[in-house]
């Protein structure tokens, strides 16, 4: 069975002092034992520019 971890990320960070914050997201969620799968935008401007997006990891859980 798979789990499923949702992360909220605020682009405006990401342009305005060139962070590496999802790198870093991505490597910890990866040391856990989790897989990065994508993201989904979770806040859109009226001109169509991500705000804010969900990155989304995936586990294997075991069932009994």
């Amino acid at each position: 069975m798979k789990q499923y971890e949702y992360v909220a990320v605020n682009i405006d960070r990401f342009f305005n002092s060139e962070s590496e914050e999802h790198r870093e997201i991505i490597d910890r969620y990866a040391g856990m034992g989790y897989r990065y799968v994508g993201y989904i935008p979770t806040l859109i401007t009226d001109y169509g520019r991500i705000k804010r997006m969900d990155l989304i990891f995936e586990i294997d859980v075991e069932t009994e």
